[in-house]
């Protein structure tokens, strides 16, 4: 709860104030019209003229107006503080996973990172929407209808008590089967929302092995654990409306059959029973309400503290001091090892070498040999398990996370585009971009596909880039690096999906434009690197071998049966 009143500010304290006042208006002044509907039953065959009701009715429409203002201020203000509440809580949590390393996503899963960014904190919403309304209201309707009946016959009074006691032995019982429903409910929208992820972003896969039944049949069993969940709570809560009615009917059969015999002996009238029946029936909305709250309270409980554990949640990769450095463009591994959490071997050993500014840095070994894992310790998407990364002689864990990824131009090996336009994806690297800036990147990566649209730069980019073909996306990727101007490249493995004639052009153009600017390159072709300054041979996580192309061909086993296994596909 703590992080609730965290998320409010002055003028929310004053609005919930205001909201309470507006809910003891509200009730006390229902009370109130309880009272003159009594009088005016009171006034019938007693020989009152048309005055007499209306000096009532009057005073009626007033009370109802009160009533219906009270109960419109607040609505109007319980919805405007919890829209806020939710909207301060998706900024956090927005923040949050946005300072994230790749560690923590990993722990919690996109999918159920969406699933608390959204549905939990919608239901933390309503929770506190019904809490700044139901938490006040439900004692406050009870003390001034209790009050009410105090004054009336004490027969009439135990009839009502007894009703409560059967309808709060009905509700606990409930809540008993209810509350333990909640949160599995939410770990199987988790599950829900992952399957559906996962069949979407892996459609193509799906179909090319026709999978269709298979990932059918995972959702069904996902949808339908909770579908079973969600049978069960509405099942139970749908016995909670005719289960009350059934209460209430009787109480009210019970009252009148109790105050008819008090009417006949002549120490009641009929007027009294009247408002007795309504004062206890506010008396056992009041109790329901106050059982509601209690049923809605867990599951926001619960959500909230889902989403509780994303904001606790303390960050692997802790921001330095250092906000700026000089721009050398050079970069050293210092016996460097990483090992991934919870993995019993490290992925990276004793890795060591230093790339000069201007330098074309390579990377090559077997699939699984840490090729991406080494650069991605550079950005410190992961930090080193042990040894240093040094970025123009300063290691990176000093420096402030924006300073350190403000030095470096990084195309990934899965090429993610973002929904909007070409424009849009390129500001990403650079918000002030300008035409020219634009028209040098794209010609560099050689995005000559563009001339061929219509709308040019404000083309329309699909989530994700689907609208682009993989060669595209992996140019447009490396057009957005190059808009950026770092002092350091990295590409990972970002050729692999272009043809030789324009992975050698876009080579070509790089070193003619970017010469000054320090370049690391993952790749598995040996024709992509082959004229890289240094090329660093992986295997099995450690470095097998540093030296130009024409040197590793001579001296480096590992490199030498790469580039035979490649220039034999190639022969074939």
């Amino acid at each position: 709860m703590k992080r609730i009143f965290k998320n409010l500010t002055f003028r929310d304290y004053i609005l919930i104030l205001i909201t309470i006042s507006a809910i003891i208006s509200q009730t006390y002044f229902e009370m109130e019209f309880i009272g003159y509907t009594a009088s005016i039953v009171g006034l019938v065959g007693t020989g009152a003229t048309g005055a007499d009701y209306w000096a009532v009715g009057y005073r009626m429409i007033i009370v109802g107006l009160i009533v219906f203002i009270s109960a419109f201020i607040k609505t109007a203000l319980a919805s405007f503080i919890s829209s806020r509440l939710a909207k301060n809580l998706r900024r956090e949590v927005f923040d949050k996973v946005n300072s994230f390393s790749s560690v923590e996503i990993n722990k919690f899963s996109t999918s159920s990172l969406i699933t608390r960014s959204t549905n939990d904190i919608t239901q933390v919403q309503r929770t506190f929407q019904q809490m700044l309304t139901m938490m006040f209201m439900a004692p406050c309707m009870a003390i001034f209808a209790i009050l009410r009946i105090t004054e009336s016959s004490l027969e009439l009074s135990l009839t009502s008590l007894s009703f409560l006691v059967v309808m709060l032995s009905l509700l606990i019982t409930m809540l008993f089967f209810v509350l333990p429903k909640f949160n599995i409910m939410q770990k199987n929208t988790d599950r829900l929302n992952l399957v559906t992820r996962e069949n979407l972003t892996g459609i193509r896969v799906v179909r090319a092995y026709n999978g269709e039944k298979y990932q059918e049949q995972k959702f069904e069993d996902a949808n339908e654990t909770l579908t079973k969940t969600n049978l069960f709570l509405n099942r139970v809560m749908s016995l909670l409306n005719p289960s009350l009615s059934l209460i209430m009917n009787g109480m009210s059969l019970s009252i009148y059959w109790v105050g008819a015999h008090l009417v006949n002996i002549g120490s009641l009238r009929y007027a009294q029973i009247t408002a007795f029946t309504q004062f206890s029936m506010h008396i056992i909305m009041s109790f329901m309400f106050i059982t509601l709250m209690f049923v809605m309270i867990p599951r926001g409980i619960v959500s909230l503290r889902r989403i509780n554990e994303i904001l606790d949640t303390e960050n692997s990769i802790k921001d330095g001091e250092i906000d700026k450095s000089e721009a050398l463009g050079t970069i050293e591994f210092r016996d460097v090892s990483f090992i991934y959490p919870n993995a019993e071997e490290p992925v990276l050993e004793n890795i060591s070498f230093k790339v000069n500014k201007g330098e074309t840095v390579a990377f090559i070994g077997s699939t699984g040999s840490g090729k991406s894992t080494l650069i991605n310790l550079i950005p410190r998407f992961y930090d080193t398990t042990s040894g240093q990364v040094l970025v123009d002689g300063i290691d990176v864990k000093a420096y402030k996370l924006e300073t350190l990824h403000d030095k470096i131009g990084y195309v990934p090996q899965k090429a993610n585009l973002f929904s909007g336009d070409i424009l849009s994806n390129m500001k990403v690297a650079k918000d002030d971009i300008n035409d020219d800036e634009i028209e040098r990147a794209l010609s560099i990566a050689q995005c000559t596909f563009i001339e061929k649209l219509d709308d040019g730069y404000t083309h329309t980019v699909a989530q994700g880039g689907k609208n682009f073909s993989g060669g595209q996306k992996q140019r447009l990727s490396i057009a957005r690096a190059i808009a950026k101007k770092p002092e350091i490249f990295i590409f990972d493995d970002s050729f692999s999906a272009l043809d030789f004639k324009t992975d050698k052009t876009l080579r070509a153009e790089l070193k003619k434009n970017i010469k000054d600017t320090t370049t690391l390159i993952v790749a598995q072709r040996v024709s992509t690197i082959a004229n890289a300054d240094k090329i660093v041979v992986l295997d099995d996580g450690k470095m097998v071998g540093i030296g130009t192309h024409k040197e590793l061909l001579k001296n480096n086993k590992v490199y030498q049966e790469i580039y035979d296994s490649q220039t034999k596909k190639e022969v074939m």
